[in-house]
């Protein structure tokens, strides 16, 4: 019996459990890795999944980087059954095969960049649209608190999560040779008093628990205070004639944006003026699950929806389908509030609008979720003075402003609170979905309060699953963190400095215009040497 972590490990993308027991293999959750070239690599490298291998996979909740490669294994072979909650399910019809579209566009892109430059074999799209439409066919529909038993030995019962609609925990309970292990995912887990969804349930005690640690470092703002800075935000840009871009996640970040801007404008706060454009199919699709889902919202939106309130429409909303009506809203002249995905900025319409807008003076960004390491968004929140857009560098001169209190995962206290009666029954801590310093600031506090040592995974590494005692693992260093060879590249860019000096002597006997061109190039690479420099 035993565990490996084939993503959410020491990062917070990529989501995936691989579970060994009963005599079958399975996952919790299949998320795709988000970041830089290097951790979206691993999206490719499908053997460490073994996707015929797997007999069934058990969904948490709809966000792609915890559903995101489903597609992908349906591709390399998965046919089996997909569990999750209904409202995860109606949400992954729709955001799967919105991440395939965006999957074939960025392949028909990086095709004809190839093209252009006379280069061959380009990467195919991770997957398709019929792959997407495939997997959406394998969707099983589990309500909350009712077991169901995937596999012989194998029970499971899915509770409310608090994090999107129809986000879940899961508890498994395992019987094998006479041993029974019970198992808790939190999948993400929730704040309490967050806007639309209900508050997070807490499983019953089990002897292990995996939990999610994204904000393990620090607590949010309530949502006063974020409503207050929003407020700012749109006055700021308001006054200078300019726009409030928010990158926002299309499901459940822009809805609970809509839901703030409709209180905003309830209390006269939000300016009568200002057209408010949701620039996300996705988004608008997803809106309207929320809409047929109001069963799961909390008690509050509940009593908005009874006394006939939209808490998502406002005056001036508008929705933009189209690539045409998405590009004509760089063409408007005065302010705006423009939501548009993704939510990390590191694909789809979002970075059209920056960079129609991030270096303007008047203009601000608004960020409202989570930042992984290695995104254009994490660059932008931690003050980059410029950032890459279509290969063009682009100035930040608009005002940047990050509201953790939008999250839709609980802070650091939330996380402790939601821990505290697990760990009075004796059960072993293990932290996934979290970013490694935010993960030691968290085990360092859960040792000193309940005095245990949590056991913080790597990339591949495996558990093995025992009643008592402590946990056995195996690490996969080389294969998770492939060793980087510095002394081959430093010595390779010596060794063609040294080769272009010795050439100097022809270079200046070469015509003036040619000199240029290569006084451009050689400017170019002292310029991306001195941003590489600027970062240590």
């Amino acid at each position: 019996m035993k565990v490996q972590f084939l993503g959410a490990a020491r990062t917070v993308t990529g989501s995936c459990h691989v579970i060994e027991a009963c005599g079958r293999r399975f996952c919790v959750d299949c998320g795709m890795h988000q970041g830089n070239r290097a951790i979206e690599a691993r999206n490719r490298d499908v053997r460490v999944y073994r996707p015929r291998e797997l007999d069934f996979i058990l969904i948490t909740h709809a966000h792609i980087d915890h559903s995101g490669l489903l597609p992908l294994l349906v591709r390399e072979g998965f046919d089996k059954a997909v569990y999750c909650t209904g409202a995860t399910a109606s949400l992954l019809r729709i955001m799967l095969e919105d991440s395939a579209h965006i999957q074939e566009m960025e392949a028909l892109r990086q095709r004809e960049k190839y093209e252009r430059r006379g280069l061959k074999n380009p990467l195919p799209p991770l997957y398709t649209v019929e792959d997407a439409q495939k997997a959406a066919n394998l969707l099983t529909v589990v309500e909350y608190h009712k077991t169901f038993t995937p596999a012989p030995g194998l029970n499971a019962v899915y509770y409310d999560a608090g994090h999107i609609l129809g986000s879940a925990s899961l508890r498994l309970e395992i019987t094998e040779q006479d041993e029974n292990v019970s198992l808790i995912f939190s999948g993400d887990i929730g704040r309490k008093g967050a806007l639309i969804v209900r508050d997070p349930e807490r499983p019953p005690a089990a002897d292990y628990v995996f939990m999610e640690s994204t904000y393990g470092d620090r607590d949010h703002k309530n949502e006063v205070s974020s409503a207050d800075e929003l407020a700012e935000a749109i006055t700021y840009s308001h006054t200078r004639g300019e726009k409030v871009i928010i990158p926002a996640f299309a499901v459940e970040r822009t809805q609970e944006i809509l839901y703030c801007l409709h209180l905003l404008h309830r209390e006269g706060r939000l300016p009568g003026d200002m057209p408010v454009i949701v620039d996300s199919p996705l988004a608008i699709r997803a809106t309207e699950i929320f809409q047929r889902n109001y069963d799961l919202f909390d008690d509050e939106a509940k009593k908005m929806l009874a006394g006939n309130e939209n808490p998502f429409a406002l005056p001036n909303l508008r929705f933009t389908l189209s690539s045409d009506e998405s590009r004509a809203i760089n063409t408007i002249c005065g302010p705006a509030v423009v939501i548009s995905a993704s939510g990390m900025c590191n694909a789809g319409r979002i970075r059209h609008h920056l960079r129609h807008n991030i270096w303007r003076p008047g203009a601000s960004i608004v960020f409202v979720g989570y930042q992984a390491a290695g995104t254009p968004g994490r660059k932008l929140v931690e003050n980059a003075r410029k950032i890459t857009l279509f290969g063009e560098d682009v100035e930040v001169a608009a005002r940047i402003f990050t509201i953790n209190g939008f999250s839709g995962h609980a802070g650091q206290s939330q996380l402790l609170d939601w821990l505290k009666p697990f760990v009075l029954e004796g059960t072993r801590l293990v932290l996934v979905h979290g970013e490694e310093p935010a993960q030691n600031i968290l085990a360092g506090l859960i040792k000193q309060q309940f005095n245990i040592t949590a056991l913080i995974p790597d990339y591949l590494e495996e558990l093995a699953l025992e009643k008592s005692g402590q946990p056995r693992t195996v690490k996969h260093e080389a294969a998770a963190k492939p060793a980087i060879n510095w002394d081959f590249l430093t010595a390779e860019v010596e060794r063609k400095w040294a080769i272009f000096k010795d050439k100097l002597p022809l270079v200046r006997e070469r015509p003036w215009v040619e000199q240029t061109d290569m006084e451009e190039a050689l400017a170019k690479m002292d310029y991306a040497i001195t941003r590489l420099i600027s970062r240590l």
